[in-house]
């Protein structure tokens, strides 16, 4: 089923204090949650997607890692075994994000960060 929880997972995605603050006015507007996916690339420092809950179909190979203030956050699991099974933080920066995702507002977009601190531990 795809979301599904494996590795001991939720629980290893945390924000910043700016992203709480960005997720609390989009759910605001949105009128309800949105999630996040974290797909392809590097993901220190990348843009996840975001969208309005249940949007976007998630995949066999996608997994739940954790959720922060009431939303989801999505990986693939051969990504997330790729990159060490690190923990991640979601936090905002300047700009526009990629493609269709919602925009952090303020003029802001979401990024996904590794925590060194804790990256490859369990």
């Amino acid at each position: 089923m795809p979301g599904k929880v494996d590795y001991g997972t939720v629980g290893r995605v945390t924000a910043t204090r700016a992203a709480r603050k960005a997720i609390a006015a989009l759910r605001a507007t949105r009128g309800g949650p949105v999630m996040f996916v974290q797909s392809g690339g590097c993901c220190d420092g990348s843009d996840p997607m975001c969208f309005p809950d249940g949007e976007l179909v998630l995949g066999d190979g996608d997994m739940l890692v954790g959720v922060v203030e009431g939303c989801t956050f999505h990986v693939n699991a051969d990504q997330y075994e790729a990159h060490g099974r690190p923990f991640y933080v979601l936090d905002v920066e300047p700009g526009t994000p990629g493609g269709f995702s919602l925009a952090a507002g303020d003029g802001l977009h979401f990024v996904t960060r590794v925590e060194a601190t804790r990256c490859g531990t369990t």
